[in-house]
Order: C-alpha cells, then structure tokens, then sequence
C-alpha cells in the first residue's frame, strides 16, 4: 500500500486497541416494564439504603474494546 503522503511502498500495518470506560444502562423494555415502578418504590421505602449504595457502591462500568488497523509509513511516519 502507498502512502498517501509521500508515495512509499515502505508502510505497516499495525492493529491498535483502544479501550473505553463505559457505564452499564438498563434497555428500554426494562424501563417500559420494570423501572418506572421500581424507582419509585426503592426510593419511597428503601431511601436510606439506597442513598448509602448510591454513594458507595457506585455506577456500574465496563471496558469496551475497539480494535482498529492503522498504516504506519516507515519513511516520513504518516499514519492512516
């Protein structure tokens, strides 16, 4: 493959792995069936532990892996 900057032949190709901290939601059709009401009663009858989760025990997060291919020239370092 040619680079697109300076025209060489000389180029890698190199597979990076980004990660991405992200926080878990719940999907629309528990909230439809399950969280309107549920939100109201953990609050209404559980308000002090669940005020003592919300503050620690936190959000709950998971690791999202994006894999991508990236060109590396070897003479001028352009990557694409």
């Amino acid at each position: 493959m040619k680079c697109p900057k300076c025209g060489s032949d000389n180029t890698n190709i190199q597979v990076v792995n980004e990660q991405k901290l992200v926080t878990k939601h719940h999907g629309v059709i528990w909230w439809l069936c399950i969280g309107w009401w549920w939100i109201f009663v953990k609050w209404l009858f559980l308000t002090i532990p669940a005020l003592l989760a919300a503050i620690f025990i936190g959000k709950r997060k998971k690791i999202k892996n994006i894999q991508k291919s990236m060109h590396v020239c070897q003479n001028c370092g352009n990557t694409w």
